[in-house]
């Protein structure tokens, strides 16, 4: 039972993770916490749903088109409404990113309906034996696809130009300005990567929970996961998913009831009192 639970707790840990990742690249890049995160995950799994059931699109195809109209959303978000709000106080861009969520939740209400679906996102479900467990095929998917992203996202920050350009200006935007990067363009891009990032966690979250439009509300969870890590740490977002999808699925079993919706934030206050910077965070202090 134990190890069942880790391995149920790992394949939701990828998935907090992603999402935690989607917080990470935006915020290391201009600062800016996007509480959309989830709905926007929301949105990129209802496209795919869209183009296998009712376009009758094979998966993969379905998968690329949901990941290209994502990426023209994150860019329409950072062109038409993150934008002008340049240099305004950051709770009005905190306001704006939850109005954002709250918009697309309802869009996405409006389209799909308030129904819950069944999306098995092109895998079949069939038990894996390793040793003497038993193992979802859906669940080694997951683990397995998050870490492909992982080593993609890794060669595209640091081996192509595009990618040095967006860790150049998250380091330091004047620089990068001076240096002729394309410092709009790099916001862009951040953000369509950032929601092309939650589209995949959406679609590979739907094969072990139903897709509805309120699925968006799993960027809570994911939420402490990124502030565990380290806000701004890549590396930390991926371990601050699995240790809260982990401890989450362990606490569903050996605490009482009601311990697991709100373990997450359990491990985030006690980690924050011993580390407030996060696991990978650099602690930094200001001179006033």
């Amino acid at each position: 039972m134990f190890v069942q639970q880790v391995i149920n707790g790992l394949a939701m840990g990828c998935i907090y993770a992603l999402v935690a990742l989607g917080f990470v690249l935006i915020y290391k890049a201009t600062e800016i916490i996007n509480f959309g995160q989830g709905d926007l995950m929301m949105i990129g799994a209802f496209l795919a749903f869209t183009c296998v059931n009712f376009l009758h699109l094979p998966f993969f195809l379905s998968l690329l088109i949901a990941l290209v109209l994502m990426g023209f959303l994150g860019k329409i978000i950072d062109r038409f409404v993150l934008r002008p709000l340049v240099g305004e106080p950051a709770f009005a861009l905190a306001m704006a990113t939850i109005a954002i969520g709250i918009l697309v939740r309802s869009l996405g209400g409006m389209i799909w309906g308030y129904d819950t679906y069944k999306f098995s996102a092109g895998i079949t479900n069939v038990p894996v034996r390793i040793g003497p467990w038993a193992v979802s095929s859906v669940h080694l998917w997951i683990m397995a696809i998050t870490v492909l992203l992982i080593i993609v996202l890794y060669f595209f920050f640091n081996r192509t130009k595009a990618g040095i350009s967006m860790e150049a200006a998250s380091q330091n935007q004047l620089a990068a300005y001076l240096m002729g990067i394309g410092v709009k363009k790099v916001f862009s891009n951040i953000w369509g990567i950032s929601a092309m990032v939650a589209a995949v966690a959406g679609i590979f979250l739907t094969p072990i929970q139903f897709l509805n439009y309120n699925m968006g509300f799993i960027g809570l969870k994911a939420f402490p996961a990124a502030v565990l890590g380290g806000f701004g740490s890549i590396p930390g977002a991926i371990v601050g998913g699995i240790i809260i999808g982990v401890s989450e699925s362990l606490a569903g079993i050996y605490l009482p009831r009601g311990f697991k919706e709100v373990f997450a934030w359990v491990i985030l206050i006690l980690v924050l009192m011993i580390r407030p910077e996060g696991l990978f965070g650099i602690h930094q202090r200001k001179r006033v």
